[in-house]
This record gives C-alpha cells, structure tokens and sequence, in this order.
C-alpha cells in the first residue's frame, strides 16, 4: 500500500475532483460519509452522547457532514465550533449552513477553557479539528482543550490525523496532539502512525476508501510502501516439483568468537529453515563442535584460531553470504573483515559486529558491493550514520547514506523499514517478543537464505523482514511477549510461509443504510 506525502495527498483530492467534475463539497460529503457508515454499522443507533468537535477547515467540514448523518439517523449528537480562526474555509462554511438547517440545536462555539463541555467516559469524542495542514504548533488554550478531552477518558475518534498532528514532522510538545483510541485516515494511512516518536497518538487505525482517481492512485509513485501480505505475495517464489538442493543456493555464514557461537548457529539454522538448498558456517574452532552437534544439517569451516576469526578462507562458490554475528572487534578480525570484503563483488548480508567494525573503520564501506543488506540495531545504526534528531532525521539520514554508498539498510523497529535510497518499505508484521537476544541473528538468516534461492537483494530484505515478523506474530500466541526466544522465531518461519496462501476468516455483512 502506497503512502503518500502531503503534497501528493493534496494532488489526489485535486485530480479526483477534476476527473469526474465534482466539486471539493462533493468530495468532503464523500469522505465523511464514509466515517458516518462505519460509525453507523458499528453502533446501530445506540443512544451513545457523541461529541463532535469541529476546527474552521476542512478537516473541521468533515466533521460538521458527520454529525449532520449522525443527527439525521437518530443518534444523540452535539457539535462544537474550535474558534482557532477567524478565517473559515468554503467547505466549512457550506455544511455549516446544511447542519443548521438540519438541526435546531446549532453548533456551540468553543473561545478559551471556559467554553470547555463537561464530558463523561461514556461519551463518544469525534476529533475534527485539524487535519494534515497543520503546519504549527497549536495556541495554549487549544492544547488546554485536547487535554480536557483526554483526562475525560471517553473513548477518542480522530478524523484523517490525530489534531495536532504533523504528518511530516515530530510534535515539540505531546500535550499539543490529540491522543485518539481509533483514527479512520482517508484513502491511505499517514507516515506518522509507524514512528516511535508518533505512534503512540492513535492506538488503532483504518483506512477509508474515498475514490480517489484509480489512474492518479496507480501512476503515482511514491517513497514508503507499507508492507503486508499482499504485498509480498508476489515477491514469492514456487518450488519446481523437479528442483533438487542445487537450485536453491549455498549460503555461507560467517561469523562467531568464544562464547559467542550461538549467533552464528541461529543465523545459519534460519537460514535453511528459509529455504537455502546447502549451507556452510565459518567459524573459530571453539565453534566446531558446538555446531556440528547441535545443527547437523550444517557444513563447518573453521579458522585457523582457536577463539576469534583471523583469515576468511574457504574453498567454495556460496550463493549468498552473512557475516557479522558473534564476530566480535578483535584487531586479527577487522583486517580479516576488510581483506574479505575486497573479495566480494555480488551483495552479501552484514549484522552485528561487522556492521561495528566498518563504522570504526569507514574506509571498509566503499568496499561493500553495491546493494548489499546492513540490518543494524538501533545503536549500531546510530554508530553507522551518527546521531539522529527525531525519526524524521532518522529516515532522512538513512536515506543519505544508502544513496550515498547504493546500499540497502534494513531499520529494525516495531515497524521495521527497509531503505534503499529514496525508497522505504515500512512492514507491519512483528510484536515486541522480537526484543529479545539473536532475534537479529535470525532474521539475517532469514535475508541470507532468500538471496541464497534467488531474490534480489531489495526483496530479500522485504520479503525477510516480513517473514521474520509474521513468524513471531504466529509463535506469540503461543509463549506470550516475554518468553518468546529467538529460536522459537526459527520454529515459525514455516508457519509464517504457510498463512501467506491462508485466507482470513471474512465476518459476516452486516446491512447498514447509507446516509
């Protein structure tokens, strides 16, 4: 699903309304009438008090269309005028007059805290206050408002955005942005609902569905995806029923130090679990045994040291290549790190202390092949391209040096985003069970065994990163956020490849009338 920007939000209304010679009137009646059938069939006239607080735009004329539905099919209704401005929009101004005709009981004007309704938890609040051109902070006595309406505990619908919300820009004060439970985001979800920073102001959100123009939403090009089952249904590649090992790649990992051969055994075991036909790990020799016994389908490769890598040699072809896990910085394994990385010309998968070791030696990036995979945590990504200002800054930066070096950098997160240059894929699968140790290692596993059967590196990256979500997604049901350890994330890769042809369960159409 395409995430657009501000600029390209305001172009689709643009075009919808000149392909099919509306007027923008007729596009806001649309699109509020589109919030009014899902209130309706989720309410079904329930005699619920339902607060509809409207600002002087257009985001505040969705609102007034909405309570005009509401009131027109018998629900308990009142409406209230967020006197920011004195400015009004025509919109605005065209369904206040059709609410006034609808209802006696005319919108109350809001002007400062004293103005402010008594409002119970069982009431409904509608946020229409401001929508996504919000360019500013908002004025004291508005952000006075917002908090009166959530000390109220009634349960918060945001119209489009939270007010106060930015979608292009981190809040300087979380008490100037509504803290909505549901959010209904007209045609697309907004950037704002996948940041750390800006998450947090919905709990839940949807998407309507306003018609935009279909040749406008299919030729437009924009620079977030957001990444879910339809999306990398696609990306995945059926198994011939004549194929054999050799036609799903040999994949090397590398990596390990005393101590620390677990990582390179999750990285290596997720992997085949992912679908490599052949693998082989390179290690120390304190990890030959622990490997051998404890991952027979494996082929081991062991340096010459006994407790830290000091010369990566091997006598074979590999189809795809992590390194980086368990590595460790030891002096012997940075100037093997960078003799290896001038041997290499196809893109390889780089993790943890490999991914250290190039941000203490940054003459080592110009020798990583072009599209090669970095899946940095947040402090090694921070190592990686210096410190970030807000989320923002993050992505920006990230996209820098990804342009800068044609690298592919996968942002760990809830919301995990996968960058190449401009571009920025933000997945949906993954629950906090994934913060858990050699959760990381799995899934450059996972990104290896994929490029080991053939997926370009950029899909790798998408199609891994989702798999490696939905596979906790599947297994957290099963050991709850805290117990769920990265091996059980292994265990699910099998699940997660089997609900990708699962159908979901559809609820049963319930009729409702439009207004």
């Amino acid at each position: 699903m395409k995430i657009y920007s501000k600029k390209q939000l305001y172009k689709g209304d643009k075009i919808t309304i000149e392909s099919e010679g509306i007027t923008s009137v007729d596009l806001m009646e649309r699109a509020a009438t589109a919030i009014f059938n899902w209130m309706h069939l989720r309410m079904q006239g329930a005699q619920v008090p339902i607060r509809v607080f409207c600002g002087i735009g257009n985001n505040g004329g969705d609102g007034l269309v909405l309570a005009r539905h509401l009131i027109n099919h018998g629900y308990h209704v009142k409406t209230y005028i967020v006197n920011c401005s004195d400015r009004r929009s025509k919109d605005f101004l065209v369904n206040y007059e059709r609410l006034k005709q609808t209802s006696k009981n005319w919108p109350a004007l809001l002007k400062c805290a004293s103005d402010f309704p008594e409002i119970h938890p069982d009431d409904i609040i509608v946020d229409a206050i401001f929508g996504i051109g919000l360019n500013r902070p908002v004025d004291a006595w508005i952000a006075s408002l917002f908090q009166h309406l959530r000390n109220s505990k009634a349960f918060t619908l945001s119209i489009d955005v939270p007010s106060g919300l930015f979608i292009d820009a981190v809040p300087q004060n979380d008490a100037e942005v509504i803290w909505a439970n549901y959010t209904l985001s007209f045609q697309t979800p907004k950037l704002v609902f996948f940041l750390p920073q800006t998450a947090k102001f919905t709990q839940q959100w949807e998407v309507l569905d306003i018609g935009w123009d279909i040749n406008y939403i299919q030729s437009t090009e924009t620079e977030a995806q957001l990444i879910s089952k339809f999306e990398v249904l696609p990306l995945y590649k059926p198994r011939d029923k004549f194929s054999h090992k050799g036609n799903f790649g040999h994949t090397l990992i590398i990596g390990g130090s005393y101590g620390k051969i677990g990582a390179v055994n999750l990285a290596a075991k997720s992997a085949m679990a992912t679908g490599a036909g052949m693998l082989t790990v390179f290690v120390p020799k304190c990890g030959y045994i622990p490997i051998q016994s404890n991952f027979p389908e494996a082929m081991v490769i062991t340096d010459a040291n006994e407790d830290v890598i000091t010369n990566i040699k091997y006598d074979l072809k590999p189809n795809a290549i992590g390194i980086g896990m368990g590595l460790g910085t030891n002096d012997a394994t940075i100037l093997a790190l960078e003799s290896f990385l001038k041997n290499q010309n196809s893109p390889i998968v780089i993790d943890a202390d490999a991914i250290n070791i190039i941000s203490k030696k940054r003459g080592l990036i110009k020798l990583i092949p072009k599209l090669s995979i970095l899946t940095p945590h947040p402090k090694e990504l921070e190592r990686l391209i210096g410190v970030w200002k807000d989320d923002f800054d993050k992505i920006s930066k990230v996209k820098s040096f990804s342009k800068k070096h044609s690298l592919i950098i996968v942002i760990k997160g809830f919301n995990t985003m996968t960058v190449l240059k401009d571009n920025y894929y933000i997945n949906t699968t993954g629950n906090p069970g994934l913060a858990t140790a050699g959760s990381g290692d799995v899934l450059t596993g996972i990104i290896s065994g994929l490029i080991s059967q053939g997926y370009e590196p950029l899909d790798a990256a998408v199609f891994g990163v989702y798999l490696h979500g939905k596979s906790a997604d599947i297994k957290v049901q099963t050991y709850g956020y805290q117990s769920l350890i990265a091996s059980y994330v292994i265990e699910g890769i099998a699940d997660a490849y089997l609900d990708l042809f699962t159908q979901p369960e559809l609820p049963e159409e319930i009729e409702t009338n439009n207004a």
